[in-house]
C-alpha cells in the first residue's frame, strides 16, 4: 500500500513529465521544494515498491504499475480542481483542495461522482469542466 506522500511524488513526476520528455530528481525537488536528499530518499522507496526506476544517467521513468497509478491520482487531482474551478473556487484554492480531495476520497466514490458528472455532461447543452 502506497502511503499520501508516495502518491504524491507519482502524480508530480507524471506532471513534470507532461511538461517536459526526461525527469530527474532535481525537477522534482524544485517541483516540489523540498531538499535533494528527501527527494531522493522518496524516489529510492518508490522504486523498491516497484512503481519508479531512477536510471543510471538519474532519469526517472515509470514502471507499468507506476504509470497506471500515477495516471490515476492525477485524473482524480484534475477532476476535483477542473470541478471547484467550475463550480467558481479560485485555482490556486481548488489544486490545494484537489490535493486533498485525491487521496481521501475511496475509489468507490470517486467513480460514483465521476459517472453522475458524465451524466450531467450528456444531457447538458452547455459546456462543463
Amino acid at each position: 500500500m502506497i502511503h499520501k506522500s508516495g502518491e504524491d511524488y507519482l502524480e508530480r513526476i507524471m506532471m513534470i513529465k507532461e511538461r517536459q520528455e526526461i525527469v530527474k530528481a532535481i525537477d522534482v525537488a524544485k517541483e516540489m521544494n523540498y531538499s535533494k536528499p528527501s527527494v531522493s530518499r522518496a524516489l529510492k522507496l518508490l522504486a523498491e515498491a516497484g512503481y519508479i526506476e531512477v536510471c543510471g544517467n538519474g532519469n526517472i521513468t515509470f514502471t507499468s504499475n507506476g504509470l497506471e497509478l500515477a495516471q490515476k491520482i492525477y485524473d482524480r487531482h484534475k477532476f476535483f480542481s477542473d470541478f471547484l474551478m467550475y463550480i467558481g473556487v479560485d485555482e490556486q484554492t481548488a489544486i490545494n483542495d484537489a490535493c486533498n480531495l485525491e487521496h481521501a476520497l475511496s475509489s468507490k466514490s470517486f467513480l460514483a461522482m465521476k459517472e453522475y458528472i458524465n451524466k450531467i455532461r450528456e444531457n447538458c447543452k452547455e459546456e462543463i469542466f
